[in-house]
């Protein structure tokens, strides 16, 4: 007989429920490896004569559950080379068993077989205690690895392998990202043996509650109340939905691609604005707004029977794991400049981009001022720039002297010309002194406001119509309010 290694359940709960099968070939077994020997069937079958050693120490040698697991793996598959195996873990091999998945994988490597022996699941006798009918749907989700993207709340959730309190504090915590303090969980201990109990607990309690126990799962009840749902991306999408609907909105219902263009460009700026106020609750609900501009065209675009949701989130998510081959991939970048360079490079390539103009791919969409910088950007990367701010600032002032003759002779045409040409020279200084030309002058307009707003107010004082005030008083107004710091 080859080297094998023949792993059973050791069920749920009691000796009772053991399969029959299962129970012989413990109890002719010569010698049994155990997971864990803190299981009731353990302390039954230890009365009878049941030879076993247990990986329990290996639990307190190190930090991680993950190396716990590889150690008791690589430790099965050195006593395959040698013996007959028999390893038994608790509830179902194929149920949260981290160490029956390490085995079958690497026990082909190893040239050991691995044979799966029955036993009960803790997940039926979940189901029963809290006569729960699994078809409303549920999640099984290891507490030593839980994360809140994992959660699913308005189905049935079950976290095991909660082993101690530090296990049910992390539990806690990510509940707690998604769930009030006081939502109702329950604990529920070797769930269908005569040792079952079962506890109600509010979230904040739960570490308090968790005694050591490896028969430990947390129940958490599907969410029903609609206002804890609006964390959850299908429910905004839900929402979405309805109002283009046959009972929706009627603006909803009327928009296209088209009609939606000016809005995203407005709450893109209304997003810029929040960052610059440094206003988070602000930046939170404009963030929102954009949000709602990429699901009414993904939701435009599944009304049409052309894309949805899905492929916008697929689309995004294979490109950023093909432009970052320095994190998911086996490429070098050392710094920023360098990780812009390749994502140009990969994005040149995707696009099957032939060599054209430098210059290809600058949206004629972007703010002019934007587009300018970006333009100066991209032709500096080859050497077309000034090697210092000097003749940049000449540039200037050549163009304004341009400007200044054409208004002389009364040439609006040719002006308009040269008003872009200050314009363009100004964004190159500008990016000399790495300052954002948009950024720079959307603190001036804000600058401009809140001085004219204080002379509105002095103005409102006085119980005369501001345009009863000559331009010399305006400004009085005007130095009072840059005097004041506004």
């Amino acid at each position: 007989m080859g080297k094998s290694i023949e792993i059973l359940g050791l069920g749920a709960g009691d000796l009772e429920q053991l399969p029959f099968g299962v129970y012989k070939k413990l109890t002719k077994a010569n010698h049994v490896y155990l997971r864990t020997k803190e299981h009731p069937v353990v302390m039954e079958l230890e009365k009878e004569k049941f030879q076993y050693s247990s990986f329990d120490l290996v639990y307190e040698k190190h930090d991680q559950f993950e190396e716990v697991y590889q150690e008791i793996v690589q430790t099965l598959l050195e006593k395959a080379k040698t013996e007959q195996v028999v390893y038994a873990v608790p509830g179902h091999p194929l149920v949260a068993e981290r160490t029956v998945q390490l085995l079958l994988e690497n026990g082909p490597k190893e040239g050991v077989e691995i044979l799966i022996g029955g036993g009960q699941s803790f997940v039926d006798a979940l189901f029963q205690s809290l006569k729960i009918d699994p078809v409303d749907g549920f999640q099984l989700l290891d507490g030593t690895s839980l994360h809140s993207s994992q959660l699913q709340i308005d189905q049935h959730m079950f976290i095991s392998q909660v082993y101690d309190q530090f296990v049910a504090s992390t539990i806690k915590l990510t509940l707690m990202e998604r769930l009030p303090d006081e939502y109702e969980v329950v604990i529920v201990t070797a769930a269908g043996s005569s040792n079952e109990r079962i506890e109600r607990v509010p979230l904040y309690e739960l570490d308090r509650k968790v005694t050591v126990n490896n028969l430990t799962s947390v129940y958490v009840p599907p969410v029903k109340d609609e206002l804890l749902m609006l964390k959850n991306f299908s429910k905004l999408r839900e929402i979405i939905a309805t109002l283009r609907g046959p009972n929706g909105c009627p603006w909803d219902k009327e928009q296209t691609h088209e009609s939606l263009k000016k809005y995203l460009i407005e709450e893109t700026f209304e997003v810029i604005e929040a960052i610059d106020s440094g206003d988070i609750d602000h930046l939170v609900e404009e963030l929102g707004d954009v949000l709602l501009q990429v699901l009414l065209h993904a939701q435009i675009g599944e009304d049409e029977g052309y894309f949805a949701i899905e492929d916008v989130i697929e689309v995004l998510s294979a490109k950023m794991i093909r432009r970052h081959p320095h994190v998911f991939g086996d490429k070098q970048a050392v710094d920023s400049k360098e990780v812009l360079r390749n994502w140009q490079e990969i994005k040149r390539q995707e696009k099957g981009e032939t060599e054209g103009s430098l210059l290809d791919g600058i949206s004629k969409s972007m703010p002019n001022l934007i587009r300018a910088y970006d333009i100066q950007k991209k032709a500096a990367k080859v050497g077309f720039d000034w090697q210092e701010i000097t003749p940049a600032l000449e540039k200037v002032k050549e163009e304004l002297d341009e400007f200044e003759r054409e208004i002389k002779e009364q040439s609006l045409v040719n002006a308009k010309k040269e008003f872009g040409d200050i314009l363009f020279a100004f964004v190159n200084v500008a990016r000399f002194l790495e300052i954002h030309p948009e950024e720079a002058l959307f603190e001036t307009n804000e600058k401009f406001i809140r001085r004219f707003q204080f002379i509105e107010a002095k103005v409102k004082k006085s119980n005369k119509p501001i345009e009863a005030y000559t331009l010399e008083e305006l400004d009085q107004f005007w130095d009072e309010a840059k005097a004041n710091g506004l």
